[in-house]
């Protein structure tokens, strides 16, 4: 260490020393509790929160000189106030007089402190939820005031670069760097290898949508540290600790900073009010790539945690007991990462089904779009099969010439060696068809399953009356499809109810909805059940 900062550390172990005792603060103090990061010490006084800033250059951040910890405390005070009132008070001077440190007193400034209202711990989200005390109005107006934060946050320009593929890139790339000497010693060397493989993977199949999420302004600047802890529920919802040392952890993709508390979440043991929480945020901002980017940002910001925890543990002046709860905590954020790592890179296969003018190809384009991935459409596959031009239109009667149970069993056995050739890829992929058969499922569960992949059908449904007069339209409109409105009650009574399917495979949507809400409710509700998927085939 260099003689300067072993001069800095020093005499702020002497002022560390004098704020401890009551006395030392202008205002009564009955008792001293202090916090300490591996970046900050805290001082909780009653009624004031001190922080003050160690005198540290951790690539990502310096606070090696006066002037920089005086400057990065201004800025802590300027940026905690978007989303807290009357919480952030001023930065107060440390002063040194006559041999003795004085806050915000006669002499010299030696040292800078934030100085906060203290809010009480009962108050913050973890201990709330420990006692069961936030319901759904709470989550409600945390999704609201999240929402009109990053609508207002400024964007664009120089910190676009920041949602870029490329920079997300180096970030992940530094943090495998820096954590590297730590795996097959404090970190599992096989779950290392694996998250970082399937991060690396993931970003190199979606540059399109980081570029999507540029173009339509969701890289912000954000929090950068938004966790259940920093979160408090007093009179109004007051959210403190924001990244100020360093733009590139603040900057970005506002899912990335949604992760982080959906991450924490997950980790406290509430990943159902993570969900509740995500979806209101949906509901807000109609940003339904949150939940396709999710498991990606949740395994950044969970592995951001196992680095910082490898980092003080390597500091080795830590207590017996303090360093085996660091040790448990660290294996529990790997477990989360590669548990996310996981998820993210296992493919899913997606049935979208139901009677014909149901909505189907409507809402598998759709999804296609979202999810960047092909769909097969039975329709087209069948006429390819046959010679036929997609709009060539057949008149045919009802399980006759090209629709006939041959016809249908080729087409639908083409639809399953498609749909293996993506997955063979990593690929997930989507089979448009009504699948109105046991059998013909049937056989996708038996894919699904040996193939090892998630499996979700989509089931489209709507009223009668609105089957109809859709399939009238067909008549005077071109259609690949040749289902007319005189088949209706044969299909109808032909259609076997997905009985067989199982709930966390089965996603019912009403496309009489507008086609928004119908993907806000596919995609919210498909990242539930892959998780339970994912879940259960890691225990398999």
């Amino acid at each position: 260490m260099e003689k300067g900062l072993v001069m800095e550390t020093q005499r702020q172990a002497e002022i560390f020393q004098a704020m401890q005792r009551p006395d030392f603060y202008p205002h009564p103090v009955t008792t001293v509790r202090q916090r300490e990061t591996h970046i900050s010490k805290v001082f909780l006084t009653g009624t004031y929160v001190y922080k003050i800033k160690k005198p540290v250059n951790l690539e990502f951040l310096d606070f090696t000189t006066l002037e920089k910890r005086r400057h990065f405390c201004h800025q802590e005070v300027i940026l905690n106030r978007r989303l807290t009132r009357s919480v952030y008070l001023d930065v107060v001077p440390i002063t040194f007089k006559d041999g003795r440190y004085h806050l915000a007193g006669p002499g010299q400034p030696v040292e800078y402190a934030v100085k906060m209202r203290q809010l009480s711990d009962d108050c913050s989200m973890v201990r709330l939820l420990r006692r069961g005390k936030i319901d759904k109005e709470a989550l409600q107006e945390l999704a609201r005031i999240l929402a009109r934060f990053y609508g207002q946050a400024p964007t664009g320009g120089h910190i676009n670069t920041f949602g870029s593929r490329e920079t997300v890139w180096a970030n992940c790339e530094e943090n495998f760097r820096q954590t590297e000497m730590f795996a097959g010693r404090i970190l599992d060397e096989r779950m290392f290898q694996i998250v970082r493989a399937a991060t690396r993977s993931f970003l190199r199949r979606w540059q399109e949508l980081f570029e999507h999420r540029i173009e339509k302004d969701k890289i912000r600047d954000c929090h950068g540290d938004l966790r259940s802890g920093h979160v408090y529920f007093t009179d109004e919802i007051q959210i403190l600790d924001c990244i100020e040392f360093n733009e590139r952890f603040r900057y970005g993709d506002i899912t990335s900073d949604l992760a982080f508390l959906a991450m924490d979440l997950d980790y406290e043991g509430y990943p159902d009010i993570a969900h509740s929480l995500l979806k209101a945020y949906v509901g807000y901002t109609k940003d339904q790539d949150v939940f396709v980017l999710l498991d990606f940002y949740k395994c950044y910001r969970a592995f951001v945690r196992v680095k910082v925890n490898c980092f003080r543990l390597q500091e080795g002046d830590l207590g017996e007991q303090e360093r085996g709860r660091l040790l448990t905590e660290t294996h529990q954020y790997m477990d989360l990462a590669y548990r996310y790592a996981v998820q993210f890179t296992r493919p899913t296969l997606w049935v979208v089904c139901g009677m014909p003018a149901s909505g189907k190809t409507t809402i598998a384009k759709e999804l296609a779009k979202t999810l960047g991935v092909k769909v097969f459409r039975s329709d087209v596959i069948r006429k390819e099969l046959f010679g036929l031009q997609p709009y060539e239109r057949r008149d045919v009667l009802f399980e006759k010439g090209i629709y006939s149970k041959g016809a249908s069993s080729l087409t639908y056995g083409k639809l399953l060696l498609l749909a293996q050739e993506e997955i063979e890829k990593g690929c997930s992929v989507i089979l448009d068809a009504t699948y109105s058969s046991r059998h013909q499922r049937s056989e996708v569960l038996r894919l699904a399953k040996d193939m090892d992949t998630n499996l979700m059908f989509v089931e489209c449904t709507c009223s009668e009356a609105v089957l109809k007069k859709r399939l009238i339209r067909r008549e005077a409109t071109s259609s690949v499809s040749d289902a007319r409105l005189r088949h209706f009650e044969q299909i109808k009574a032909r259609f076997e109810p997905l009985n067989e399917v199982r709930d966390e495979m089965h996603i019912g949507v009403d496309t009489e909805r507008p086609l928004e809400q119908s993907m806000e409710h596919i995609l919210s509700r498909d990242y539930v059940l892959e998780c339970l998927q994912t879940a259960e085939a890691m225990k398999g």
